[in-house]
């Protein structure tokens, strides 16, 4: 194997997974345990009450499923859905694009409602979909908050309104993988049925735990749901909450302690605090893609996503050769563009256990990449507009105050 040690730390600027923090990291680092005996069911339960505060739920019910983000799609969609069943879902992104896929794979009847990558889901023809639809055969409205491949983010409240001014029944399924923790996400309030995230995404883990949380409706839904589910079975899990051991199979260990500490560590920055730091480093990174004389994927500004931006380059740019220098060069990591936007876009994520600092050192090392491939960028312009922003808006330490 080569070597790749680099002096340093890596500067790790993708949409996921992210910056492990340090307290997360000794956390983890223990040994296995009997997951039967008295202490993992006690910190489980733990866990299970703190997620819903992260979904904003208290009618909600969580499940901490040892899987990534597609396992936790998974559970969602057949946990309530029968095959055959009429869904609506928005192409917008290759993340989108990939739940779709699986939810035609599953043998769902999935209406797709495609969109301009860099543009939001289209809630207008769902709008027409549902008034259309008098006998109710629409089952679920499949919807990505936040779509990584473009740095787009979709209004969930907006959604909710749709559905209920028509009184349409459909269940409401969010892919908020890269959203929750980090973006406004309130489940009760919106009246989502099923949410789910990763825990390698803003809770700042390792990959390794789909995180579903379900609501009252679905779970009446899952009564009659016929989709063959084996691993990913809510009753499995229901079963055992019950019973009090927690587990109806093996958890990581590791990964749990993680999560404690992680929410800890949320919990004491405050979750509308991470909320807002994620507002502005958003706006920091946009700032700075201006001032380079770039524009952003993110077609408006209403859809812009304060945990990604997706930068477009000029044509005669690929924009993979921009992410192969940041790695070799700077040990810099930045997201690559995907599917449609490939070679025409790279992606700085700005999520999770990160600040601003950590920050203004990525957009320092975006424009000596742009500039190593040709693009005459005035070196410090983004970073300026960022540090002139971030120094007017950043707020004190609490703990320091």
């Amino acid at each position: 194997m080569d070597n790749v040690y680099a002096p340093g730390k890596n500067h790790l600027f993708v949409p996921g997974p992210v910056n492990v923090p340090e307290p997360v990291l000794r956390a983890m680092n223990r040994n296995n345990e009997d997951y039967r005996s008295p202490a993992i069911p006690a910190l489980t339960r733990t866990l299970i009450e703190d997620v819903k505060k992260i979904f904003k739920t208290t009618t909600g019910v969580p499940f901490l499923i040892p899987t990534t983000g597609t396992g936790a799609w998974e559970s969602a969609l057949t946990n309530t859905l029968s095959p055959g069943d009429k869904i609506i879902s928005f192409l917008i992104g290759q993340f989108s694009l990939l739940w779709i896929d699986q939810q035609q794979r599953l043998g769902f009847n999935t209406d797709v409602i495609e969109s301009e990558w860099g543009q939001g889901a289209d809630l207008e023809a769902m709008a027409s979909k549902l008034a259309a639809d008098t006998a109710h055969t629409i089952k679920a409205i499949c919807i990505v908050h936040n779509e990584t491949a473009t740095g787009v983010t979709n209004n969930l409240a907006t959604v909710r309104r749709i559905l209920d001014h028509y009184n349409h029944p459909a269940l409401l399924l969010v892919d908020g993988v890269s959203s929750i923790c980090a973006l406004d996400f309130r489940m009760d309030e919106w009246g989502v049925d099923v949410a789910l995230t990763g825990s390698q995404k803003a809770l700042s883990l390792p990959t390794g735990i789909g995180i579903v949380c379900a609501g009252p409706k679905a779970f009446e839904a899952s009564k009659t749901a016929k989709s063959v589910r084996v691993f990913f079975d809510w009753k499995d899990y229901l079963k055992f909450y019950k019973l009090g051991t927690m587990w109806p199979y093996t958890p990581s260990i590791q990964l749990l302690y993680g999560l404690r500490t992680a929410l800890d560590l949320i919990f004491e920055e405050g979750l509308d605090n991470v909320i807002a730091r994620h507002a502005r480093l958003g706006k920091a990174t946009r700032l700075a893609v201006e001032a380079w004389g770039l524009k952003n994927c993110c077609q408006k500004e209403e859809w812009f996503s304060d945990t990604v931006t997706a930068v477009v380059i000029p044509p005669h740019i690929d924009s993979s050769e921009i992410v192969r220098q940041g790695w070799k060069r700077y040990n810099l990591s930045l997201g690559l563009g995907l599917n449609k936007v490939a070679g025409k876009v790279f992606r700085i994520g700005h999520l999770g256990n990160v600040n601003e600092l950590q920050l203004l050192g990525c957009l320092a090392g975006v424009e000596m990449i742009l500039k190593d491939v040709g693009y005459p960028v005035k070196l410090g312009s983004g970073v300026a507009a960022a540090c002139a922003y971030l120094q007017n808006t950043t707020p004190m330490i609490a703990s320091r105050i």
